[in-house]
């Protein structure tokens, strides 16, 4: 894997620790927020105990990308990659943080992640086979695995701090934020996902699934968090596709997969991913990034 370094966690002297999740490390810089992408990866929830290198500078380069392509559609959060534009307590640590940290206003999250499903797979398969419908949308009986769904379905569920988010209707998203801040997110959603698919189209790839987060920023909605990265998308080779296959995949897929295979409980603590594992993911993360932005990782 050559003599690319890794960065597993982040402790940055003279800045506030505002929170740790599974793959950012969160500071408070008072009516700003530096999230920190570290090359930690997570798989059922849990996290490995084997960094993917590369993979937060390639979380914070497509997230980077898709806000600006996306300016148009939707208000965002972010306000800067550039370490140097940054307050001048975060630039100190340059070293560590470029390429790999967004400054970004601070907002107050909504309490749901909001889903688009333009295929029939994950969880929203498992629900299919189940009950014929995903999240309250009932579906045509005998549809195959990966199906393409048109339209793109809304399939919300909650943002659980501890273990799996459960799917919600969206009933229940009213019932959380409201109706009008209900309609208004499932709109951003689909018409956010409609137009990112279309991209990730011309390069090849098929976006299956993603997922997006808001908050209120000044009575303003937001899109927030990471933006259509392989930990928060599915992405598929268009060539690779056909419906009732498992598809390849460049995203993190690949990590359940091996670890499917492992007989792991999927409780803590996690198995370490075997090198191979380790390099197979990082070139997916990698060809992803360059088949999007349609250019090398800087």
């Amino acid at each position: 894997m050559g003599t690319t370094l890794s960065v597993f966690a982040t402790d940055l002297s003279g800045l506030r620790l505002h929170a740790r999740g599974k793959v950012r490390d969160m500071y408070d810089l008072g009516d700003t927020l530096l999230i920190v992408a570290t090359d930690r990866i997570s798989a059922f929830d849990v996290v490995m105990p084997t960094p993917i290198p590369d993979k937060g500078r390639v979380l914070t380069a497509l997230s980077r990308f898709w806000f600006d392509f996306l300016g148009d559609t939707v208000s965002h959060h972010l306000l800067t990659t550039e370490v140097e534009e940054y307050p001048e307590p975060a630039r100190r640590h340059a070293d560590v943080l470029a390429g790999r940290s967004m400054l970004v206003k601070k907002c107050e999250p909504l309490p749901v992640e909001c889903v688009a499903r333009g295929y029939l797979f994950g969880s929203g398969w498992k629900e299919y086979q189940a009950s014929s419908s995903v999240s309250g949308h009932r579906l045509s009986p005998g549809l195959p695995l990966a199906a393409p769904l048109k339209p793109p379905l809304f399939t919300p569920s909650t943002k659980a701090t501890e273990g799996h988010d459960e799917a919600i209707s969206e009933a229940q998203v009213a019932a959380r934020v409201g109706a009008e801040v209900a309609q208004r997110v499932k709109e951003l959603t689909l018409a956010i996902y409609t137009r990112a698919a279309q991209h990730v189209r011309t390069c090849g790839l098929i976006l299956a699934d993603t997922k997006f987060e808001f908050g209120w920023c000044d009575g303003e909605l937001l899109l927030i968090d990471e933006l259509l990265t392989p930990d928060s998308s599915r992405y598929w080779p268009r060539d690779g596709y056909a419906p009732g296959h498992v598809p390849p995949s460049f995203d993190k897929q690949y990590v359940r997969d091996y670890l499917e295979q492992l007989g792991w409980d999927k409780r803590p603590p996690a198995p370490a991913l075997p090198d191979d594992v380790v390099e197979g993911t990082r070139a997916r993360y990698l060809e992803v990034h360059r088949r999007l932005a349609g250019e090398e990782l800087p």
